[in-house]
């Protein structure tokens, strides 16, 4: 069974950072592309950044591009989410995905594997 988990929750004041990491273990999985997601309470979960297998493609949503940066490290089996500039609109339970197969980078029916997230609170 494949296990994805999350790293790198923290309470952070405004303007400050957060490194997020996600590693994927167990079974046997394609690991196509993977993202991250973030659920604000009383929100809906929306996506936030995306990465292909060999990390040549990456995918942000507009609200955090030029904050955000995801990357990966295949030998190191993670994906990183480094998160600069956080406001307090940031705060959310983050979740890492994973895709075994093609899809739409945004879309959360694109993913398998899901993480149980990790929660980031941003202080003003």
């Amino acid at each position: 069974q494949v296990r994805v988990q999350e790293f790198g929750e923290g309470l952070v004041q405004a303007g400050g950072s957060l490194r997020l990491s996600c590693t994927a273990s167990g079974g046997t999985f394609v690991d196509y592309a993977r993202a991250w997601f973030r659920q604000g309470a009383g929100k809906e979960r929306e996506f936030v950044a995306a990465i292909s297998w060999t990390g040549s493609t990456t995918y942000n949503t507009e609200a955090v591009k030029g904050r955000f940066t995801i990357s990966r490290d295949n030998a190191k089996n993670t994906v990183s989410l480094q998160m600069n500039s956080l406001r307090p609109e940031d705060t959310a339970v983050y979740y890492c995905a994973v895709a075994s197969r093609a899809g739409r980078p945004m879309d959360p029916g694109a993913y398998d594997y899901w993480g149980q997230g990790t929660q980031v609170t941003v202080s003003s």
